[in-house]
């Protein structure tokens, strides 16, 4: 017992050292950002957060603040919490797999999606292709409540299968979960794998990404920041870890929601992609496949990321250049990259606990990206 205490006691001191490191970090005076975040914890913003700071190649800062829950008894959260990523798995985790299969020749982007998906060509979707879905532009309605007359992935897939398209394809952006669900499918059409098999042996895995994983084991369950519990789960059977009830039916791994991680892996991943591509001597994705899905016409959204609005409505503020882009999820988690500044901010939280009528986090992203810029002094 004596072991155990004198262990624990070694884990605390740890933690204050590691989670309460002077405002000044790299030279950078980041006062006025943990200033933000703690006033943000303090006005129920979120619980907790943890915040990675990339800046020319180089984590300048990397810190939790706050709690697992609002409770003052709940464990403080830390650098290796995990977060439900939500909508961060398109960017992450489909739209990386996307890009080596398209580099590999096995996807075209031209293509239709009844090439991979023959079922999909019902009611006039015979013309959307892998690029709509990808942009956002198939024409797909944007969110459906599946639960309600679905009960496998399987009568998930029919269901879109069968749907109609909001308006053509082309024609309007509207932001698609349907589309990335149908992504999803086609990316284990192709490999014959599943998209969490595709994702550990592609990216996680060889990149060390050890926290990264889709339906996260029970013995890791003190690690994972709660959400909002589901109360209309449809099912006798457990229903998945992920917030998203339509990819908890679809097995808590889908196109577009699954994904548990931590901001300490997620540096990882972000410096590839800011570094063309390639992290420790071993290339991921082509630089110039990088280029291609990044580029966009005016007012269109990049291929599976999103894209820093001219106008001062974006949540990566109105520092980031134009040139950045990056992509949110419904939890409260977000990654911003500004190739121009050499610059990515990392942030995720749990805003949805206990629940997501709490949207206090639309205001507080704009300005967690502009005081990150204003810390570095690189306006």
């Amino acid at each position: 017992m004596l072991r155990v205490r004198t262990i624990a006691a070694c884990w605390s001191v740890v933690g204050f050292l590691l989670f309460s490191l002077p405002a000044t970090t790299f030279g950078y005076d980041f006062g006025p950002l943990h200033t933000l975040i703690r006033t943000a914890v303090k006005d129920s913003v979120f619980p907790g957060a943890s915040i990675a700071v990339v800046y020319r190649d180089q984590v300048v800062l990397q810190e939790a603040f706050g709690r697992m829950t609002y409770d003052s008894w709940s464990r403080p959260v830390d650098t290796q919490t995990l977060y439900d990523l939500a909508s961060l798995t398109k960017a992450v985790c489909t739209t990386s797999i996307t890009m080596q299969l398209a580099e590999r020749d096995s996807l075209s982007l031209q293509a239709p999606v009844t090439r991979y998906l023959p079922e999909f060509a019902a009611n006039g979707k015979e013309k959307v292709t892998i690029e709509n879905l990808m942009r956002h532009l198939s024409g797909l309605r944007a969110h459906t409540s599946f639960a309600k007359t679905c009960r496998t992935p399987e009568d998930v897939l029919r269901a879109i299968g069968a749907d109609t398209l909001v308006c053509p394809p082309n024609t309007a952006t509207i932001y698609s979960d349907l589309g990335f669900i149908t992504l999803g499918k086609i990316i284990e059409a192709i490999t014959g794998r599943s998209l969490a098999s595709n994702f550990s042996e592609r990216f996680s895995m060889p990149l060390g990404m050890n926290s990264t994983m889709f339906n996260p084991p029970q013995s890791l369950a003190n690690r994972i920041a709660p959400v909002e519990k589901d109360r209309n789960w449809p099912l006798a059977s457990p229903r998945p870890l992920v917030h998203d009830q339509n990819a908890a039916l679809l097995g808590g791994a889908a196109g577009h929601a699954g994904l548990f991680s931590t901001t300490e892996d997620l540096v990882r991943f972000v410096r590839m992609i800011m570094n063309g591509g390639k992290l420790d001597g071993k290339t991921y994705i082509r630089e110039s496949t990088l280029k291609q899905f990044f580029s966009h016409p005016e007012g269109i959204r990049a291929l599976g990321w999103d894209v820093r609005s001219p106008g001062g409505n974006s949540s990566a503020g109105i520092l980031f250049s134009t040139a950045s882009y990056g992509h949110l999820g419904y939890t409260g988690t977000s990654i911003w990259i500004d190739p121009t500044k050499n610059l990515a901010v990392i942030f995720l939280c749990n805003r949805v606990y206990p629940t997501s009528e709490n949207i206090r986090i639309r205001r507080f992203r704009p300005v967690l990206h502009d005081t990150v810029v204003k810390c570095l002094g690189i306006r």
